[in-house]
């Protein structure tokens, strides 16, 4: 599959890049997708979140009246659920999210997640991310040229590259990753990618 590299400006440049079908054009599989985009944001949850059950809870160990004899419920201690200031019941407590996926089934989500954006003509390639000066508005002129300053982009770049990041991150819409790094749902999260032209080599070694 061959697609025009365009510059910066959104302008066709009269190249053409090749892409390698066996990752931009295989047979998307939609419950691989789902299970690395899980994965993703089950990893990414801290899980510290707790509350105290009525062995933490702080308070005396006494028994609060006699056991038989007053008309009432028995109640052997202050940190009882059912009383003010008691314990939780079945409350939360700290634990990991984490879920484990083979190398296999995440290379095969990804390469359908670029599939996917491929066959709806959402990706664009461009030859190079470099900017002058650290400015917001060079990623909002980027979208307006492509016009696509309405989409959720995600902006891939061959390496790290600060004034790319620094540009884009008062922009909520516009996520920007390494092609190293780039993950299921940072494809699936945008609408439409933009990637360097160089990207193209990474996918190459890590996907093909």
């Amino acid at each position: 599959m061959k697609t025009s590299v365009y510059n910066k400006l959104g302008e066709d440049t009269g190249r053409k890049v090749e892409l390698n079908d066996l990752i931009f054009a295989i047979e998307p599989n939609d419950h691989a997708i789902y299970l690395d985009c899980k994965q993703y944001m089950a990893n990414k949850r801290q899980g510290t979140h707790a509350t105290l059950h009525r062995g933490l809870v702080s308070g005396s160990t006494r028994k609060l009246k006699r056991q038989k004899g007053t008309g009432t419920a028995r109640a052997g201690s202050i940190k009882n659920p059912l009383f003010r200031g008691g314990g939780i019941v079945f409350g939360p407590e700290p634990r990991l999210y984490h879920i484990k996926l083979n190398k296999k089934l995440k290379k095969l989500a990804r390469k359908s997640a670029l599939s996917y954006r491929a066959k709806e003509n959402k990706i664009f390639i461009v030859d190079n991310l470099l900017f002058d000066e650290v400015k917001t508005k060079n990623i909002i002129n980027l979208k307006n040229n492509f016009k696509i300053n309405d989409k959720k982009i995600t902006l891939v770049v061959a390496e790290s590259n600060k004034s790319v990041y620094l540009s884009s991150r008062n922009l909520k819409d516009v996520n920007v990753v390494t092609a190293s790094d780039l993950s299921t749902y940072d494809i699936m999260w945008a609408s439409v990618l933009v990637m360097e032209e160089k990207s193209i080599d990474v996918f190459e070694n890590n996907l093909a």
